[in-house]
């Protein structure tokens, strides 16, 4: 199947400068695109590279309509980066679908599990007793979905999650770790992805929840009894401690962690690299990360560092003596 521009308009929307008969050969970034190919633009930050850019058609803001129209065709439209990205799924619907069971033979599934009709498991798989993936779900090789966790519709596994391994929890007695049996379990919701060996373990008594629409990267960890809002999108190897509460539309940036047991509200972002110590009750950004520096310079500030909460009182103590000492006669 050729795509034409005229084809993208009538699927996706937009407002097209250009010949709509002119067939796109690729999809490619602003700095690689040939003129055959198609990009777009969804920052102003990269504009420069608008002009410079050999790219056949790009997709852009109205803000950008006509640089972008000078010589080459443009789809205009309200938010690009959204339009690019349903480009890319209509692309890869040109690819044919590979011939091959859609169960393959070396996956091992307990007969207690339950696979719906249409979902597609991977080389290599293993379903344990009370597992149940839902329809339209696909598990990438060595997906591993431990006993009575679930996965809901139209999910995406990549290769080697975990999910269900048991949650880190041990009592200590006599200076010895006692296991602390894990006896609740996974459960995923709707339209979810999982990214290549990412770990989600089950709840101690009650499940762990991903809720509809969440997105996790590569190497996430997810603690026992963690509970993830709807919508939320965590980066590659950040990490959420133990019955931490993540509220919906959050995102949390590459490795940054929660700390356990608490709450993240509604529409929460932190940047990456944060340790979140505290709950944050209200929406909006936040960042707590030590800036980069020369290692003796560092060193010299994490001296200082250490001294702030003497030097907070000694002020305290000056501004109570100052206070004490105004003048108040009349």
């Amino acid at each position: 199947m050729s795509l034409t521009l005229g084809t993208l308009v009538d699927r996706l929307g937009g407002r097209l400068h250009g010949d709509p008969d002119w067939v796109v050969g690729g999809l490619a970034s602003l700095q690689s695109a040939g003129p055959q190919q198609i990009s777009f633009l969804s920052h102003p930050k990269y504009q420069s590279q608008l002009a410079t850019s050999q790219a056949g058609c790009v997709v852009v803001s109205p803000a950008f309509e006509a640089a972008a129209s000078i010589g080459r065709s443009a789809i205009v439209t309200d938010d690009p980066y959204l339009y690019f990205a349903r480009l890319t799924r209509l692309w890869k619907q040109r690819e044919p679908v590979p011939a091959g069971p859609r169960i393959h033979p070396s996956a091992v599934i307990s007969p207690e599990a339950w696979v719906a009709e249409d979902a597609i498991i991977g080389p290599l798989c293993v379903l344990e007793r009370g597992a149940k993936v839902g329809a339209g779900s696909v598990l990438k090789s060595r997906v591993t979905l431990s006993e009575a966790c679930t996965v809901g519709e139209r999910c995406i596994l990549h290769s080697g999650v975990v999910v269900g391994a048991d949650g880190f929890g041990f009592a200590l007695h006599q200076g010895q770790w006692e296991k602390i049996e894990q006896l609740g379990a996974v459960r995923i919701g709707d339209d979810v992805e999982i990214g290549a060996n990412t770990c989600i373990d089950r709840g101690a008594l009650d499940d762990t929840v991903i809720e509809n629409g969440v997105k996790l990267d590569n190497l996430v960890q997810i603690g026992h009894n963690v509970h993830i809002g709807a919508h939320t999108a965590m980066a590659g190897c950040a990490g959420v401690a133990g019955s931490a509460r993540i509220g919906a539309h959050c995102t949390v940036g590459g490795g940054a962690v929660v700390l356990g047991h608490l709450t993240l509200a509604d529409h929460v972002h932190i940047s990456a690299a944060s340790v979140v110590t505290r709950s944050v009750l209200q929406p909006g950004h936040y960042t707590g990360m030590f800036p980069l520096d020369s290692n003796a310079q560092w060193e010299k500030n994490a001296a200082s560092l250490k001294q702030l909460s003497r030097l907070r009182e000694r002020i305290k103590a000056l501004e109570s003596g100052h206070d004490n000492n105004k003048d108040t006669s009349p």
